[in-house]
C-alpha cells in the first residue's frame, strides 16, 4: 500500500516498497536515462524493517544542476507534478498520486543534501541498534502527532542529526 491514509503518519514496513521502488526506477530511467547519472531508493522506504511514512523517496542524480531541467517533461508523463527548485534546498522536487505516493528529489552529484541522504540510508541498513532506535522514535512520535505529520517530520530531525555528525567523525 503506498500514500499516507488519512490520520496515518506511520505504517509498517514492507518488501512491497522496494518492489515498488524498482518499478518506478524502470520507468524513470526510460523517459530520462540519457540525462542522469544514478536513481536512489531513499527515506525510510528504503531501509528494511522500519516503519515509514507509505511514500516512496527517490533520489535522481544529475552531473550538473541544469540537468534536471532537460527531465521536468519527461517526468510528468509518469504522473509526476513538478514542484520546482525553491521547496526544498539545492533540488528539484517532484511528486505524484493522490494521496502522495512518490517523491523525487534531484540533486547535482557530490550535493550535501544527497550524500546526507545516502550516508542516514546506509548507516540505518548496517546498523541495528540504531535502526531500532528510530524505530521506536518515530512511533512514539507518530502517536504524539498522529494528526500532524509536519511536527512528526520536525520531531525526528535531532536523531537525524546525531547519526549524521557520528558518521562525519
Amino acid at each position: 500500500m503506498l500514500g499516507l491514509p488519512k490520520g496515518e503518519v506511520l505504517v509498517p514496513w514492507t518488501n512491497d516498497w522496494e518492489k515498488e521502488f524498482l518499478l518506478e526506477k524502470e520507468r524513470i530511467q526510460k523517459v530520462i536515462g540519457q540525462n542522469i547519472l544514478a536513481v536512489h531508493h531513499i527515506g525510510s522506504t528504503a531501509i528494511k524493517h522500519l516503519s515509514a511514512k507509505p511514500i516512496i523517496d527517490i533520489a535522481i542524480e544529475v552531473k550538473g544542476f541544469q540537468d534536471g531541467e532537460k527531465c521536468v517533461k519527461a517526468l510528468e508523463t509518469l504522473g509526476y507534478s513538478y514542484k520546482g527548485t525553491n521547496v526544498l534546498p539545492e533540488r528539484y522536487y517532484f511528486n505524484k498520486g493522490e494521496p502522495r505516493t512518490h517523491q523525487i528529489h534531484m540533486y547535482q552529484s557530490g550535493n550535501k543534501y544527497l550524500l546526507e541522504r545516502l550516508d542516514l540510508r546506509d548507516y540505518l541498513r548496517n546498523n541495528e541498534t540504531a535502526r531500532i532506535q528510530y524505530k521506536k522514535l518515530k512511533q512514539e512520535l507518530s502517536t504524539v502527532n498522529k494528526n500532524n505529520k509536519h511536527k512528526y517530520a520536525d520531531d525526528k530531525t535531532n536523531f537525524v542529526k546525531s547519526i549524521l555528525e557520528s558518521i562525519k567523525k
